[in-house]
């Protein structure tokens, strides 16, 4: 059995860890938009998961309840919350799959 060569080993663990940072970067520059059914609350989000952005149609407003609104508003920020995930693991893609792959490393 044959050791890993420890510098290599090393090196690739750093081109990885400056890979992560790479994308996490561009991750928190993402801007997602997500809205409720039928459009009615819309609301746009940093990928940082910071909202920065919520906006109610003024009918929704007129043709529901305080309860109703929360209940459209609660399924707009989860589907940004969603949106958000799925961008930022298909941006990680690529490096987890790379990573599963280093030689000499017991999985």
């Amino acid at each position: 059995m044959t050791l890993p060569d420890v510098e290599a080993l090393m090196a690739q663990v750093q081109a990885q860890q400056d890979e992560v940072l790479r994308i996490q970067k561009s991750v928190e520059r993402l801007e997602i938009k997500a809205s409720s059914r039928d459009d009615e609350v819309r609301v746009t989000l940093s990928g940082t998961g910071d909202f920065t952005e919520i906006s109610i149609d003024p009918q929704a407003l007129r043709r529901y309840d305080t309860h109703q609104l929360s209940d459209l508003l609660v399924e707009a920020v989860n589907a940004g919350i969603i949106k958000l995930r799925q961008a930022s693991a298909a941006k990680f893609a690529p490096l987890i799959e790379s990573a599963s792959g280093i030689e000499g490393v017991d999985q």
